[in-house]
Parts: structure tokens; sequence; C-alpha cells
């Protein structure tokens, strides 16, 4: 395929936007791993473009803070250090605290019913020892708890973070640290239990500590982020 022309599946910004779309969740999801080195002509092949739209949507991975270029070496995907780790931890604290207390105010929305359903089935998860199946659904949980405070800028910016924490990847190595299983449940149970009472500014605190908590297992589990190696130093 020439360089510039657009694939057989659409135009050349719907070629880029495929791209982009499926390589920012196979970076997320650990399908491409940290270090892991990125070629335009292989991902070109993989999904049947040219390399003109994957050139693009990695400048945009770049950006996202996703991949990283090394001039004259190549790109690869990005292993963040150890206190960008933390420092974006202290945003998602900041983020889902917020929309706790947000969704507090909103009083009985149908999104409480989701959350209920969540923690039901996170139950029975929890009691079969099911750490993936659960890891999901604390995935599901947040997602519900920040769409749930109906603020489209709160979320953008926080779908945008959760793709810089790599967060299924984090959510995974929080969950192997003996106990976390049952602790993060409760801590779940204890946030919806003050939305449901009104009580925002409880909520917002409970869940700050609940995101502090999970700070706290996933900063002591080996190799969250980096598979198998250590979070970079700090620069």
């Amino acid at each position: 395929m020439q360089e510039g022309t657009t694939d057989r599946r659409g135009s050349k910004g719907g070629a880029q936007a495929r791209v982009l779309d499926g390589l920012r969740k196979a970076i997320v999801d650990g399908v491409h791993p940290p270090g892991r080195p990125l070629s335009e002509v292989a991902l070109a092949t993989e999904y049947e473009v040219s390399r003109t739209p994957v050139r693009e949507a990695l400048k945009q991975l770049q950006i996202e803070g996703l991949i990283e270029v090394r001039p004259r070496v190549g790109t690869f995907v990005r292993a963040p250090s150890r206190r960008e780790v933390i420092e974006l931890f202290e945003l998602k604290e900041m983020f889902e605290g917020m929309a706790a207390r947000l969704l507090a105010a909103r009083g009985p929305v149908p999104v409480l019913d989701q959350l209920e359903d969540n923690i039901e089935r996170s139950s029975h998860a929890v009691a079969r020892g099911a750490a993936d199946d659960y890891a999901l659904l604390v995935h599901e949980f947040h997602e519900l708890l920040v769409t749930g405070a109906d603020n489209t800028q709160l979320v953008t910016h926080y779908r945008t973070l959760m793709n810089q924490l790599a967060y299924h990847r984090l959510v995974s190595a929080a969950l192997s640290r003996p106990g976390r299983l049952g602790a993060s449940l409760s801590e779940h149970r204890h946030v919806l239990e003050l939305i449901r009472e009104k009580d925002g500014f409880g909520a917002e605190f409970a869940m700050r500590d609940h995101v502090r908590s999970s700070e706290r297992a996933t900063m002591s589990a080996d190799d969250p982020l980096t598979g198998g190696r250590p979070l970079r130093k700090e620069m």
C-alpha cells in the first residue's frame, strides 16, 4: 500500500482512529508491555493500513505518555517512573473523590442500582477467590462512579489518566496482595453506603482512602507495570 493512501477499510482518518484505539487498548491491557519496541512496518501490516496512519497514531500516543521515541534507536512502550505512578495516583484520588461527592449530591439516580449490582457480583467473585473476574468488576465500579458524577470534563480527564496508569495491570498487581480482595470490596461498599446517604464529603473522603489503600497495595506488589522490571527511578 502506498504512503498517504486510504486503506481498504475506510478513510485515512478512519484508519488512524482504528490504529490509535487498537494500539492504545493493546498497551493499556498489556498486550504490548512496557519496554517493547513498536515497529511502524509491523503495525501497518497488523492493522492493514499504510505507515502514515500508524505514524500519526504513534504521535498521539506519545503525547498521551504511553510510548517514547528514542532518537536513532526506535519507538517503545513507555515504562513510567515510580514518581510518575505516585503522582498519577494522587490525581486519581482527587478525581474519584470528587466523583463520589458529585454523585452523592445527585440523589437516587439509576447508576446507584448499577453500583449495587456491581458489588453483588463482586462479592461472588471474592467468595470464589476469582481475582481476574474481580479486577474487571473493580474497573467497572470506578467507571460507573465517575460517569455517574455527570461531569463530562471529569470523565474525559479521568479516562486519559486511566490510560496513562495502564489501570487494569495496576489493579491485578494490587489484588495479588494477601487480603486485598476482601478489603477492596469492603471499601467499595462503604463508599456506596455514604453516597446513598447523600453524605458527599464522607463519600469523597472514603473514596480517597480507598484509592490510597489501592496505591499502597500496588506499590508494594512485584512489577506492577513493567513485566518483571522495576519501575524506573525518577529522572
